[in-house]
């Protein structure tokens, strides 16, 4: 079996509905994951696009609104590959960002992310016979750089980051690789306003050295590959997937 191979390895990704979350479910189906597409709106265009490829997947309503909401799916259910992609992101200027602004995005993109992964070790490391297993964590250029007006997200990514290593530092030795992907400027409808804008689409090309947008397909391939026996000694690590806009 190739090393790339998720065959018989049983995938939840967040935030499936569309976007960067629907191309990391498809490319886990394209190597033999069955996939569970999860999002607080429903997946069935994702569901429906790896079905026509050939691949098994179902899907599930979750809002992380309530950062617990995944705290009852893991246990019997066989998940070995855990992606945490559902995301917030509020733009206000620091001086005049809310509590609720902040609540609501570190709600999703940390709190969520982290007892959701927790849930998933714990229901993993109570199964016989265990396996390997695999959480890849979604972060952001943001985790290295300060962004503007997105303070809330930004310390949110940066966290990401963090909780990625320590959760890797633990639970390496269990045979539960944790690692974190942080996309670039991807083609998506977050970034649709940004496209449009010619002078801030010119700035951006020219900042990346590839010279072009990301596709939602280039995470979708680091994530199946983090999720795979090849990465199998890769802990801890927060891969760019930028074009180099890092390294310029």
């Amino acid at each position: 079996m190739s090393a790339f191979s998720l065959a018989g390895r049983r995938a939840l990704v967040t935030g499936a509905n569309t976007g960067i979350g629907q191309a990391i479910a498809l490319a886990l189906a394209d190597q033999g994951a069955p996939v569970t597409c999860a999002g607080r709106r429903d997946c069935a265009e994702t569901c429906a696009a790896i079905a026509a490829k050939g691949g098994i997947a179902d899907e599930m309503i979750l809002d992380f609104a309530d950062p617990m909401a995944a705290r009852e799916i893991f246990v019997g259910a066989g998940y070995s590959i855990l992606v945490n992609n559902a995301g917030s992101i509020r733009r206000e200027d620091s001086l005049d960002y809310t509590e609720a602004d902040w609540d609501a995005v570190m709600d999703v993109n940390l709190k969520a992310l982290f007892f959701t992964t927790q849930a998933f070790a714990k229901a993993h490391l109570d199964r016989a016979p265990r396996g390997p297993a695999a959480v890849v964590n979604i972060a952001s250029l943001l985790a290295f750089q300060g962004g503007i007006r997105v303070p809330a997200y930004t310390a949110s990514k940066h966290g990401v980051a963090g909780l990625t290593k320590i959760l890797a530092n633990e639970w390496a030795a269990d045979g539960i690789n944790v690692n974190a992907i942080a996309p670039g400027y991807v083609v998506s409808n977050n970034t649709e306003n940004l496209r449009k804008d010619a002078d801030r689409n010119a700035a951006i090309l020219a900042r990346i050295p590839a010279g072009r947008w990301g596709e939602p397909s280039d995470i979708g391939h680091t994530a199946a590959f983090l999720a795979s026996p090849a990465a199998a000694y890769i802990h801890g690590a927060v891969i760019n997937v930028d074009g180099g806009w890092l390294a310029r």
